[in-house]
């Protein structure tokens, strides 16, 4: 296998297990209305992350794959935004999971932005003027 071919296997791999840390922490989530809505929007977020990523390594072309990248690298940042809103309002009593959530989920963020950016330029460098 190919070093970027063993780099998509690790992030698909990466971007599951942060959608499934994510959905067993919000067990960890206090009881109330607003920890209902919130674990409903993070777990939709970074289960999405994931899901979306494997369709974009699926792309039939570079503009497929751009397309899906840009909802990954959304879906991404919303899953951080969400847990920083249960930092934000002590939702969670794990702090230590939490913490460690976010620093996972800005990384995984930082790659698919530049996977992003990249992926852009590249397209750009190929349009002829």
């Amino acid at each position: 296998m190919k070093e970027k071919e063993i780099f998509v296997e690790n992030l698909k791999k990466r971007t599951k297990k942060f959608g499934v840390d994510v959905i067993l922490f919000c067990d960890s989530l206090k009881v109330c209305k607003a920890s209902a809505v919130v674990t409903y929007q993070l777990v939709k977020s970074a289960t999405s992350t994931g899901a979306n990523y494997r369709a974009a390594c699926r792309g039939r072309s570079d503009n497929e794959f751009f397309s899906k990248i840009c909802i990954v690298v959304e879906e991404c940042d919303e899953s951080v935004f969400w847990l920083e809103i249960i930092e934000e309002t002590a939702l969670s009593n794990n702090i230590t999971e939490l913490k460690r959530l976010l620093i996972e989920g800005n990384e995984i963020l930082k790659i698919l932005s530049k996977s992003k950016d990249t992926t852009y330029k590249n397209l750009n460098s190929k349009k002829k003027y």
